[in-house]
């Protein structure tokens, strides 16, 4: 949906010109929405729902100068997952919420757009003291180069704990200077074979490989019973790994489904120790598996 400042109004002739160019003149804002169920939630590579269901939903107001602000949200599971009796949270911990900002503009008629800005991941709920000592909010600051249908964006952590991991590791650092690195890519089939193979329209391929590199000590006591009790199963890079993804969708531009984009991507991380307990009986799960999502998404 789009909104503008100023509504031309036809006032006579005369006053018809100064009108036109104070239009022209005014920056112009944009509010975007969107939702979205998807089979599951993957955060770079790993599940945050445990395989379950998760609907998602967003805004975006966007400025004509490039700054731009947002809002995301999903239900999550995580946080409150078993984990042999001692949950991250002990009270809520079942939604993240995304506050997001940035200046988004193309860098000098080359057709590479530059994007930085500020995320703040915000969890809801009461965090369990019992074993834990970070938290799981976390700010990061990105940047990204965005051509045609590929992109380069780092992000960097500057709040003290990331995802509940930080200074409760063994040397005491905390997370500050971790680091994602990825590479995302938007292959628009349908438009590449144009008027000739119309089945294909609006049909894209997506790609993606990312890199986590955590600052400090990675094997904090969120491993006590899968490491050991004194964390020597552990190596240092415990929460550092790439993760992979491929998949397709298709977006509907007309009629009935006009805004609607439905698809499926399969998803990998290889980092060795991902995962958490999910029972009392202390089975250990793979956050990070082969594992395949389906969505349909709206944007309004």
């Amino acid at each position: 949906m789009r909104k503008s400042l100023i509504t031309s109004v036809m006032l006579g002739a005369l006053a018809a010109p100064s009108l036109v160019l104070a239009a022209d003149a005014a920056p112009e804002w944009t509010l975007t929405s969107n939702v979205g169920v998807f089979s599951q939630y993957i955060f770079r590579g790993m599940t945050q729902t445990n395989r379950n269901t998760a609907l998602q939903g967003g805004a975006d107001l966007g400025h004509s100068s490039g700054f731009y602000a947002g809002i995301w949200a999903s239900n999550i599971s995580w946080l409150r997952d078993n984990n042999a009796g001692n949950p991250f949270y002990s009270e809520g911990g079942s939604a993240e919420i995304d506050l997001y900002g940035g200046f988004k503009k193309e860098i000098s008629n080359t057709g590479i757009t530059a994007d930085v800005g500020i995320l703040q991941y915000y969890y809801p709920g009461t965090r369990n003291k019992t074993g834990y000592s970070s938290f799981a909010n976390t700010t990061e600051l990105y940047g990204a180069l965005n051509y045609g249908w590929v992109q380069g964006k780092i992000s960097g952590v500057v709040s003290r704990d990331a995802w509940e991991w930080g200074v409760q590791n063994l040397t005491g650092e905390d997370a500050r200077g971790t680091y994602y690195a990825e590479f995302n890519a938007t292959v628009p089939v349908g438009d590449l074979a144009g008027k000739n193979a119309p089945v294909l329209s609006g049909i894209s391929l997506i790609a993606h490989i990312g890199r986590q590199e955590f600052q400090g000590d990675k094997a904090t006591t969120a491993y006590n019973g899968y490491c050991g009790t004194n964390r020597t199963n552990c190596n240092n890079n415990g929460a550092s790994y790439t993760d992979y993804k491929l998949g397709i969708q298709k977006a509907f531009g007309e009629g009935l489904l006009n805004g609607t984009t439905i698809g499926a991507f399969a998803t990998y991380a290889d980092e060795d120790n991902k995962g958490y307990w999910n029972t009392t009986a202390g089975n250990f799960r793979n956050l990070g598996e082969a594992t395949g999502t389906a969505f349909i998404q709206r944007t309004f």
